[in-house]
């Protein structure tokens, strides 16, 4: 098993240059890309052989680059952040500054403040988002662990992160809650 600064590293090199990874993050393993590349997040949804109307989850390394990617966050979404006890993904309304098959139809754009050392530092050293979306083709069930994860995913991704493969522990998708401009919130996944 390599370290966690070759593994970013790796990584980071297949990132920018518009390719997609499967990496560990802070709930299950996820493939990512750069999530200012269209053509890599088209990859993705092939990969997946998801609907491109279905769009996925961004991951941040800090809550202060939530401003750069939405239009307005409501105050409301500061103490969610804060206090969340479990990994928490906030759909906001009025993406900006991402690419169209990015953003969902109805404007909005899921984002998570990943508390997780290898998705945060990624995510910092990349200085974008990273795009996060579970490790299965569409319809099928999310992988408990790397182990778990279809042959079709590892053979379609470009870099297969050498990090945390071994994890025994099950881990779940986040939460979900869709914020509205107001501060009102509900949740869609708990």
């Amino acid at each position: 098993m390599s370290d966690l600064h070759t593994e970013i590293k790796n990584a980071l090199n297949i990132l920018k240059q518009g390719g997609i990874i499967l990496y560990p993050t802070d709930t299950i393993w996820g493939i990512g890309c750069d999530a200012s590349n269209a053509s890599a997040i088209e990859k993705i949804y092939k990969l997946k052989n998801r609907p491109d109307q279905k769009s996925m989850i961004l991951l941040v390394d800090n809550e202060n680059r939530l401003d750069a990617y939405v239009e307005k966050i409501p105050e409301t979404a500061w103490s969610l952040i804060e206090y969340a006890e479990n990994p928490l993904t906030i759909v906001f309304d009025k993406a900006k500054n991402l690419p169209l098959n990015l953003i969902a139809a109805d404007g909005s754009i899921a984002i998570r403040v990943t508390r997780d050392e290898f998705s945060q530092k990624l995510s910092e050293r990349l200085r974008k988002p990273l795009v996060s979306t579970s490790a299965n083709i569409s319809g099928e069930a999310y992988p408990a662990g790397f182990y778990d994860i279809d042959e079709r995913i590892k053979a379609g991704v470009d870099y297969v992160v050498d990090w945390r493969q071994e994890e025994k522990n099950e881990r779940k998708p986040s939460t979900i809650i869709r914020l509205k401009t107001n501060g009102q919130f509900e949740f869609i996944r708990k």
